[in-house]
C-alpha cells in the first residue's frame, strides 16, 4: 500500500496500492466473475435476473480495505468491470470477500450495522463466528476453531506432545493459535516456544524467531501463518542450515504452491481446503485479450505483471516492452493459470452461489410450483441476509450451508509435501478430517506420508520419552507438565499403562511381579510334607515314634525281667505310648492348616504332653514312695498301689482335655492367612483363637514338668544301685530347658518357622524323655543281662 506523509494544509492523496499484484488473488475475482456468469445464463437460478458486481483490491491492507467498506456503504463506487447496466445501480446486495481474517472484521463491522450480508472465501479467524459482534458474516471456508482442533488432533495422533509454535501477529494467526494451544492442551501437548512475527516486522524480529527454531528441543514446528509471513520466515531460515524440522501447517499457506520451493520443509503436513474441481473455469480464465482486460485496471496490472510489457502505454524503460498482443495465455506459468488443485478458489465459487440462491429465494416465489422471478423486485440486503442463514443446496457435488454461526461444515483434506521421482516437492492428499465423524474416527488416511528429510518413520518429538508400565510420571521442576522423570512404582504397588501417573496397590492377596506391571497372586507358605525342611521333620516324627514302639517291644519280650519289674512295668508302658503319640502328635503340624488340623495339633500336643508328664510324674511318686516304703513301720506303698497311679495319670490329663474343651468350645483356633508378616507371600498359620487357651495348655505342662522335675530331685539320692529318679531328673531337666527356650523362640520365629520351631521343641522334649528314661535300660536290657538281676539291683555298691 502507498503511503505519504500528510501536511494537514492540503486533502491527502487517496490510499493506492503498490507493487506486484497477486495473480493468485486474481484467480479469485475471476473465479467469481465466472460464476456470476453461469448464473446469469442459468434458467434455473434467478431466471431472468442478471446480476452485475464491482470488484474492489484492498490489497490485503486494512486501511483500503475499511475505504472500500464506506464506498460500498455510500454508493460511491469506483468501477472496475461493470458489465451491463443494472436495474439497482449503486445499491450493494451483498459482499464476497474480503481473503484474510483482519480486512474482513474491519469491513465487518462498518458493512454490518447496514444489515449487508458478507460471505468470507478465505477469512478463517474463530472470532468471526461471534454473531454478537458479526451478525451479517458468513463464509464458505471452515472457521479456524475447527482448523486449530484439527491440527491440535493431527499432533496427537502422531504422538508429538513436545512441539514449538509460531503464528502471524494478526487476528488470523493471534486467533488461530490460541484455539490451537487450547485444543492443545487438552490433548496433553506441551509447547516449548510461541513466537508471533508479521511481514511489516524488521528483518531482526525474523532472525530471532529463526534462531529460536533452531535452538530449540522440539522437532514439531506448528505454524498457524499466512502465506505471505511464512515465506519470509522460510526464506530467514534458509540462510543458515538448521536442524531437520518437521513442519505443521494451517491451511492458510500449506497448500501454497508457491512455497513448494524451499525444499528443506519437505515432508510437511497440515489441513487445507478440499480440492475440488470447477467445469469450465480454465477456460474461462484463459480466455483473456488484451481487449479484455484493458478495462479493469485490475487485470491490466496482472497482465503486465504477467507477461512483463507494458499495455497501451509506451515503455517507462529499456527493459519494459510494450505489449503486442502476441501473450499467449495458454503458455503462461502462474498460480493464476494453476487450476490442479482448485481449494480456496471452490470457497469462492460456493460463496457467489450461497448469495445467489439467497436472493433467487427473495426474487422468486413459488407460483404454480415453478419460480417467477421479477427483475425490478426491489431487494433489500436485510432480505438476503434472512434468506442466507437458510441456504441449503449441492453444486457440482460440494454441499452449501451455515450453521447458526455463518460457518460451513468442517471438512479438510490432510496434505504432505512429498518429493516426485523428479525432485521437485509436490502437494499430496493423504487423507481427510470430517469434524461431524465420531470422536477418534475424524482421521481417514489413504496413503503413506513422508517426514522431515524423506524420512518414512514418524518422528519423536517428545521432552520426556514415555513412562513404561512399572513406573510413574514425577514432573520435572519448573518445567511442563511433558517433561518428567520416570520413576519405579513403590513397593506393593503397579502402573499396567504407559505414562501412568500414580501407582495403583495391588489386592490384599495379590503382589507386584518384577516389572511391577501386573498383580500376581501372592505365593502361599506353609510348612509342607514336599520341602525339606517337613521332610526332616516328619521323618523324626516318625523315627520318634517307632522307636517309642521299638522300645516297648523289648520291654514287653522282657517283662519278666528284674530291670522291667523294678519299673513299674504298667506305668513304663503308658509313658512309651504317650511318647508315641507326641511324636505322632508333631505331624499334625505340617501340611496346609485346616479347621480340624488346627484344633487338632493344639489339643493333642496338650493332651498326649500332660499324659506323659503324669506318667513320669506317677514314676517319680512310685520312686519316693518305695523308698519310703523300706523304712520301719511303714505302709505308704498301700496307699500309692496300681489304682492310685492310674487315678492320678488320669486326674492329671482329665484337667488338660478339660482346658482343651472349654478352648475349642469357647474360642478354638482356626486357619488363617498371615498377610502382615511378608508382604511378598501369604503364610497359612492356625490363629490361637484364645490366647489365655494356648497358654494355659502350655502352662499346665510347665507346671506339671516342674513338679516333676522338683520330685525327682528330691529322690535323685536315695540308696540303690539303678534309681530311675536321677534318670528323670535329667530328662525333666532338658525337658524343662527346651520348652522355657521354645517360648522366646516361638514369638520371634516368623511364617512356617513359628510352626518349625514347635515341632522341634516337642521333638526334642520327646527324644529327652526316651532317651534318658529308657535307653540305659535298654542298653542292659539287651547287651549286658549280668546286671539285669534282682541282686545287682538291690546292692548299693555300684562297683558290685
Amino acid at each position: 500500500m502507498h503511503t505519504v506523509k500528510h501536511n494537514y494544509t492540503s486533502i491527502p492523496e487517496p490510499l493506492r496500492c503498490t507493487g506486484s499484484v497477486d495473480s493468485r488473488e486474481v484467480r479469485f475475482s475471476r473465479a467469481m466473475v465466472f460464476a456470476i456468469e453461469e448464473i446469469n445464463n442459468s434458467t434455473e437460478l434467478l431466471p431472468g435476473v442478471r446480476l452485475g458486481y464491482r470488484i474492489h483490491d484492498s490489497c490485503a491492507s486494512v486501511p483500503v480495505a475499511v475505504q472500500a467498506a464506506f464506498q460500498l456503504t455510500n454508493g460511491v463506487q469506483p468501477a472496475f468491470d461493470t458489465g451491463e447496466t443494472c436495474s439497482q445501480s449503486g445499491t450493494v446486495t451483498a459482499v464476497v470477500g474480503e481473503s484474510g481474517s483482519t480486512p474482513s472484521i474491519s469491513t465487518s463491522r462498518i458493512i454490518g450495522p447496514f444489515d449487508i450480508p458478507q460471505v468470507s472465501h478465505y477469512a478463517t479467524c474463530a472470532c468471526l463466528s461471534d454473531k454478537q459482534q458479526y451478525p451479517t458474516f458468513f463464509r464458505t471456508i471452515p472457521s479456524d476453531r475447527f482448523q486449530a482442533l484439527a491440527l491440535a488432533k493431527l499432533v496427537k495422533h502422531f504422538g508429538w506432545t513436545w512441539i514449538g509454535a509460531v503464528r502471524s501477529d494478526s487476528d488470523y494467526g493471534n486467533n488461530g493459535m490460541a484455539a490451537f494451544l487450547h485444543a492443545a492442551r487438552k490433548e496433553g501437548i506441551c509447547v516449548e516456544y510461541s513466537e508471533s512475527f508479521y511481514r511489516t516486522h524488521p528483518r531482526s524480529r525474523f532472525q530471532r524467531v529463526a534462531d529460536v527454531i533452531r535452538g530449540s528441543t522440539a522437532m514439531v514446528v506448528v505454524a498457524f501463518v499466512s502465506s505471505g509471513d511464512i515465506r519470509l520466515l522460510l526464506e530467514e531460515l534458509g540462510r543458515r542450515p538448521s536442524p531437520p524440522r518437521q513442519w505443521v501447517g494451517s491451511e492458510a499457506w500449506v497448500t501454497d504452491p508457491n512455497l513448494l520451493r524451499f525444499s528443506f520443509c519437505a515432508g510437511t503436513i497440515g489441513v487445507g481446503i478440499p480440492q475440488s474441481v470447477i467445469p469450465g473455469l480454465r477456460e474461462f480464465l484463459l480466455d483473456l485479450s488484451p481487449a479484455k482486460v484493458a478495462g479493469s485496471q485490475v487485470l491490466t496490472e496482472f497482465w503486465e505483471s504477467a507477461f512483463n510489457c507494458r499495455l497501451g502505454r509506451s515503455a517507462d524503460g529499456a527493459e519494459e516492452t510494450v505489449c503486442d498482443g502476441t501473450e499467449d495465455m495458454q503458455k503462461l506459468q502462474s498460480p493464476y493459470t494453476d487450476t490442479s488443485q482448485l481449494r480456496i478458489t471452490n470457497m469462492v465459487y460456493k460463496a457467489v452461489y450461497a448469495i445467489a440462491h439467497a436472493m433467487h429465494n427473495v426474487m422468486c416465489p413459488e407460483r404454480n410450483s415453478a419460480p417467477q422471478c421479477d427483475r425490478f423486485t426491489k431487494i433489500e440486503p436485510s432480505q438476503v441476509l434472512g434468506q442466507l442463514k437458510r441456504v441449503n443446496f449441492s453444486r457440482n457435488g460440494y454441499q452449501v450451508s451455515f450453521d447458526a454461526n455463518g460457518d460451513p461444515l468442517a471438512l479438510y483434506e490432510l496434505v504432505n509435501w512429498q518429493r516426485s521421482e523428479s525432485g521437485s516437492t509436490e502437494i499430496v492428499t493423504v487423507g481427510y478430517y470430517d469434524a461431524s465423524l465420531p470422536a477418534g474416527q475424524e482421521f481417514q488416511t489413504n496413503r503413506n506420508l513422508t517426514w522431515a528429510q524423506g524420512g518414512t518413520q514418524v518422528p519423536v518429538s517428545v521432552c520426556s520419552e514415555s513412562c513404561p508400565p512399572g513406573t510413574r510420571k514425577v514432573l520435572q521442576k519448573g518445567k511442563p507438565v511433558c517433561c518428567y522423570d520416570c520413576i519405579p512404582c513403590p513397593e506393593g504397588e503397579i502402573s499396567n499403562t504407559t505414562d501412568s501417573p500414580d501407582c495403583l496397590p495391588c489386592p490384599e492377596e495379590f503382589w507386584p511381579n518384577a516389572d511391577r506391571d501386573l498383580c500376581l497372586l501372592k505365593p502361599i507358605e506353609f510348612l509342607s510334607f514336599h520341602e525339606a525342611l517337613g521332610i526332616i521333620l516328619a521323618t523324626f516324627s516318625v523315627g520318634g515314634a517307632c522307636l517309642a514302639v521299638v522300645t516297648a517291644t523289648v520291654f514287653f519280650r522282657h517283662r519278666a525281667s528284674a530291670i522291667v519289674r523294678a519299673n513299674n512295668s504298667e506305668l513304663s508302658f503308658l509313658l512309651l505310648f504317650s511318647l508315641a503319640l507326641c511324636f505322632l502328635c508333631s505331624l499334625t503340624f505340617i501340611g496346609s492348616p485346616s479347621d480340624w488340623s488346627c484344633m487338632l495339633r493344639h489339643t493333642a500336643f496338650g493332651i498326649t504332653f500332660v499324659l506323659c508328664i503324669s506318667c513320669v510324674l506317677g514314676k517319680t511318686i512310685v520312686v519316693l514312695m518305695a523308698f519310703r516304703a523300706t523304712l520301719p513301720g511303714s505302709n505308704v506303698m498301700k496307699w500309692f498301689g496300681p489304682p492310685q497311679q492310674r487315678m492320678t495319670v488320669a486326674s492329671f490329663t482329665f484337667i488338660q482335655a478339660l482346658i482343651c474343651t472349654l478352648w475349642l468350645v469357647l474360642n478354638p483356633p482356626f486357619p488363617i492367612k498371615n498377610l502382615t508378616t511378608y508382604k511378598e507371600r501369604i503364610i497359612l498359620e492356625c490363629a490361637l483363637g484364645s490366647a489365655i487357651g494356648f497358654w494355659a495348655v502350655l502352662g499346665y505342662i510347665g507346671l506339671l514338668a516342674v513338679l516333676c522335675f522338683a520330685l525327682a530331685v528330691l529322690a535323685r539320692k536315695l540308696p540303690d544301685n539303678f534309681n530311675e529318679a536321677k534318670l528323670i531328673t535329667f530328662s525333666m531337666l532338658i525337658f524343662c530347658a527346651v520348652w522355657i527356650t521354645f517360648i522366646p523362640a516361638y514369638v520371634s520365629s516368623p511364617g512356617k518357622f513359628t510352626v518349625a520351631v514347635e515341632i522341634f521343641a516337642m521333638l526334642a522334649s520327646s527324644f529327652a524323655l526316651i532317651l534318658c528314661i529308657f535307653a540305659q535300660k535298654c542298653f542292659i536290657i539287651l547287651f549286658r543281662p549280668e546286671k539285669n538281676t534282682k541282686k545287682h539291683l538291690m546292692s548299693k555298691n555300684p562297683s558290685d
